[in-house]
């Protein structure tokens, strides 16, 4: 019985020691990059029904540009896409050390747009683009072709990292960020009727409708044109017969009895 004992108690072990190592390799802590995904994910697919940006390479600009959400523009300027402040920015701004330089080579601080929350930041950046006629060949793109809107940055000038066009796509296809222009897309497919469809079924609720009529009297026939009924004003019975008005001794006779 003993030894009955210890060897059970070695196959339960065995077996927690299986589970535990089965535990550990099917599951992994999510990344700082999924944690931002799933934070801004809406912001980026609302700005693609708006704007006409795909929502794969917004959120792959925003990774990117904003480190995740850890960068300290984005932290501290919900700057999350590292757009300047130009000479059109009317709004409150950030300095910080970016690509700047002065005659002597030296560093400088960049002027940086500061905005109130990173929706902003996500509506900015759209009309960025938009408004920019250096960025107009972009939306002449395929909304699915992410290739092409990287590519299409880096040729406009977005920035100055030659690589910048193949970390976008590279990013898209890691996280599979198309998925989300695919929902976009799902989602505003609403499909229309043709006319002919619209008549071919008025056509056959009419005909189930005098069917089911038929079968229950079979005497009883559908009139083509509608029925007129009588006008009843509100608060006023149906049964109550109208009469006309007659002066009586000074005093009008009521309308309804």
């Amino acid at each position: 019985m003993c030894q009955y004992g210890v060897n059970m108690k070695k196959l339960v072990d065995l077996c927690l020691v299986l589970i535990a190592g089965f535990l550990l390799t099917s599951t992994r802590p999510i990344t700082v990059q999924e944690k931002y995904m799933d934070r801004y994910k809406v912001i980026a697919m609302n700005e693609m029904k708006r704007s006409g940006i795909p929502a794969s390479v917004k959120m792959a600009q925003g990774i990117m540009e904003s480190m995740a959400g850890r960068s300290e523009l984005a932290v501290h300027a919900n700057n999350h896409f590292g757009i300047k402040c130009k000479s059109t920015w009317n709004g409150d701004t950030y300095l910080y050390k970016d690509d700047d330089r002065d005659s002597a080579g030296t560093l400088v601080n960049s002027c940086f747009r500061l905005y109130p929350s990173a929706e902003d930041s996500y509506f900015d950046h759209s009309e960025f683009l938009k408004n920019r006629s250096r960025y107009n060949s972009l939306f002449n793109l395929a909304i699915t072709d992410y290739v092409g809107w990287a590519n299409g940055l880096k040729k406009c000038g977005y920035a100055t990292d030659p690589a910048y066009s193949a970390k976008i796509i590279q990013t898209i296809e890691k996280y599979n960020l198309y998925v989300l222009d695919q929902e976009v897309i799902k989602s505003q497919l609403v499909p229309v009727k043709t006319e002919d469809e619209i008549v071919a079924e008025s056509i056959k609720s009419v005909e189930a409708e005098t069917r089911i009529t038929t079968a229950t009297n079979p005497v009883a026939i559908k009139s083509p044109l509608p029925i007129s009924r009588p006008v009843v004003k509100p608060g006023i019975p149906a049964s109550f017969k109208k009469e006309s008005c007659v002066k009586s001794k000074g005093k009008r006779k009521k309308l309804y009895k």
